[in-house]
């Protein structure tokens, strides 16, 4: 059976955003990150590619920089010069960021193959379009019953246990899991409960989808 060990990473900090950073974009932020990503990927500094969009370097500078509003000509000519489309400068302007919020006890409840035997699933959200594959259920079992469902899906699962314990196989593997224990695993792999040890027993299961999932 095989033991799965931490690496001892540490988490990653990339996604960590200063406080003055958390707010939404104005139309000349949006601009003036574009255009200074594309001009980078295009290895132009700040001098060449004023002098090839007829700007002063002064006035890239200010776009870039976001402290000027650009004119419908202006960006008319930093598209041109970047060979893109003007809207290419624009892109995650008008793009709303969505969030549901869901009070306790009140997720939808999902009629699955462990139902009839005490399993109580509760999706806690669903988001929209690319970010639907994101998939967080509250899963509550109340009756010790065998057989246990199995389940096979594609992407990634996290399991986070809130309360009792049980033991969950995921392929040939068994993990005794108890109140704070976590578990990540492959949803290709056959997975489920495979005995009840303390009940009531509640636990997150996450569920991330591949980007073709439907």
């Amino acid at each position: 059976m095989r033991v799965h060990r931490d690496s001892g990473d540490p988490a990653p900090t990339e996604r960590e955003v200063a406080s003055d950073a958390a707010r939404l974009p104005t139309l000349e932020t949006t601009i003036a990150d574009q255009v200074r990503a594309l001009r980078r990927a295009t290895g132009l500094s700040v001098a060449e590619m004023a002098a090839k969009a007829g700007l002063s370097k002064a006035m890239l500078s200010k776009i870039e920089n976001a402290q000027t509003s650009c004119s419908l000509t202006t960006l008319a000519k930093l598209a041109a010069t970047l060979d893109v489309p003007a809207t290419a400068l624009l892109r995650g302007a008008d793009t709303g960021r969505e969030a549901v919020f869901t009070e306790a006890a009140k997720g939808s409840v999902i009629v699955g193959r462990g139902t009839r035997v005490g399993h109580h699933y509760e999706l806690l959200g669903a988001l929209r379009g690319q970010h639907k594959r994101l998939e967080p259920v509250l899963v509550t079992l109340t009756n010790k019953s065998e057989p246990f469902p199995l389940f096979q899906h594609p992407g990634t699962e996290l399991l986070y246990m809130l309360e009792g314990v049980m033991v969950y196989g995921h392929a040939d593997s068994e993990y005794t899991m108890r109140p704070g224990d976590t578990l990540l695993l492959d949803g290709e792999g056959l997975h489920g409960p495979r005995d009840l040890v303390r009940l009531p027993i509640r636990f997150l299961a996450v569920t991330a989808y591949p980007d073709s999932h439907e």
